[in-house]
């Protein structure tokens, strides 16, 4: 089954900060890789977006603390997480999303204690 892999969840205090990755599977040159989060008892949000032409894009509630990146060479896109506050407690979803292709990873769960 063709999807990306997340990885580099975990727990972490207050104002601490951790960095997630995904791996595509197609290429992130062409496609657009979003960051997505959903809490408990809340619909999936999204987080923050890189298109194809390498425009960013983020959620309010993110801006200044997280920055979203690729590496074209490993064909990942990174999710720098900091200043991490209990409310950004979700499972973290990656998204690729290309000409006729739509897919999503399963998730890793990221858990800020206050």
């Amino acid at each position: 089954q063709v999807q990306p892999v997340e990885s580099g969840g975990g727990l972490v205090q207050a104002g601490g900060s951790l960095r997630l990755s995904c791996a595509a599977s197609g290429s992130i040159r062409i496609n657009v890789m979003g960051w997505y989060r959903q809490a408990p008892g809340k619909q999936r949000e999204p987080v923050a977006l890189i298109t194809s032409s390498g425009r960013l894009i983020y959620t309010d509630s993110v801006k200044g603390r997280f920055t979203i990146s690729r590496d074209n060479a490993k064909n990942t896109v990174y999710l720098q997480m900091n200043s991490l506050k209990p409310e950004d407690t979700a499972v973290y979803y990656c998204r690729e999303s290309g000409s006729g292709s739509d897919y999503w990873g399963q998730g890793t769960q990221v858990t800020v204690s206050s």
